[in-house]
């Protein structure tokens, strides 16, 4: 399969070849243009599109959503993944932080920084390791833990509105799977899920 048969002309109007997920009205052709991609079509709107392009749309539209409602909270996006880390597993050196939250250290030591001037986490000496500093989540930090896990439930329904549990069950399975092929396709560059 080729991806000229999924680019539109230059110019040529999109069209909207999908309904809501709700059975309402169509969305508009703004809804689903194709994140810049040129397709006639935008997120899982064109079925004929490749997986990839579908994925990455996908995951752009969450990231974008997710993060509209994390900055309700006063968190930029990918710091809730800092959190849930230190709320689940507690005090952490930085080189865990960047594994559990899959990026590059520097987007990492960024995060770490904004969190500490916001009194979200502390920077703390790590008993096992004098030269090793430890990450823990401050009072007001725990106290974002409700509104954060409530935003990621939320977001989490909204993003599976209209598949049934096996459906659901489902698409993780084979969401895990690619994620496994990408993976060994990066070559050692990120961790498979488990």
């Amino acid at each position: 399969m080729t991806t000229d048969e999924y680019v539109a002309p230059a110019g040529a109007p999109v069209e909207a070849e999908c309904t809501g997920t709700d059975g309402g009205p169509e969305p508009s052709a703004a809804d689903c243009a194709g994140a810049g991609l040129g397709f006639a079509a935008g997120p899982a709107c064109n079925e004929k599109a490749p997986v990839s392009f579908t994925v990455s749309r996908v995951a752009r539209l969450h990231r974008m959503v997710s993060g509209k409602h994390l900055r309700s909270l006063g968190l930029y996006p990918g710091q809730e993944f800092v959190m849930v880390h230190l709320w689940t597993r507690g005090p952490s050196r930085q080189s865990d932080l960047i594994r559990a939250a899959d990026l590059d250290p520097s987007t990492v030591t960024k995060m770490l920084q904004r969190l500490e001037q916001a009194g979200h986490v502390r920077r703390c000496p790590d008993p096992a390791d004098r030269r090793a500093v430890l990450v823990e989540a401050t009072e007001s930090g725990d106290g974002l833990r409700a509104a954060v896990e409530a935003t990621l439930s939320g977001l989490e329904e909204h993003l599976l509105t209209g598949l049934d549990e096996g459906e659901r069950q489902e698409l993780l399975r084979l969401l895990t799977k690619a994620e496994r092929n990408l993976c060994r396709e990066a070559g050692g560059e990120c961790e498979p899920p488990e």
